[in-house]
């Protein structure tokens, strides 16, 4: 796709994306998030840049109120960044004893060992990056940096 057509695209989808967070535009129903810290064999965190939305963050995304949180999170990877196989999948709320953060990490889970084969092209994602936990871009989301402040001892 050309640069044009994908800056385009970028511009279309962050204004759709914004209008749908406008309470009085559409009423959307209640969604459930589910998020991964996805690690390589190399130890190096899978990030994305998703069209609509700025900084780089983790993978994933929402999932119905019946679909369960791992689920989701592998799911998400899978249509994401095309994840082929993986290991041990943890919930990151486990990793630490911290009452403070539990609850705002209690659907991210860490998923090691992610083999993937980034997609050709997406309407979601515009990046995949994989990136060591020292090297970390300057433009993360606060969320995402947040999260990975906090588990940074713990992988």
């Amino acid at each position: 796709m050309t640069r044009l057509a994908d800056r385009t695209l970028r511009l279309l989808l962050t204004g759709f994306h914004h209008l749908l967070k406008l309470d009085w535009f559409i009423r959307r129903p209640r969604t459930f998030g589910a998020h991964a810290l996805a690690l390589t064999a190399a130890r190096k965190v899978i990030l994305v840049k998703l069209r609509y939305a700025p900084g780089w963050r983790l993978p994933g995304g929402g999932r119905s109120e019946d679909e369960h949180p791992r689920e989701a999170v592998l799911r998400e990877l899978r249509e994401e960044i095309g994840m082929t196989a993986h290991g041990a999948v943890r919930l990151a709320a486990e990793l630490d004893e911290n009452a403070d953060f539990k609850r705002d990490l209690a659907f991210l889970f860490v998923v090691e060992d992610v083999d993937y084969r980034p997609p050709r092209w997406s309407w979601e994602v515009e990046r995949i990056i994989e990136v060591s936990l020292d090297a970390l871009p300057t433009d993360m989301s606060p969320r995402a940096q947040r999260w990975l402040t906090t588990l940074r001892p713990h992988i």
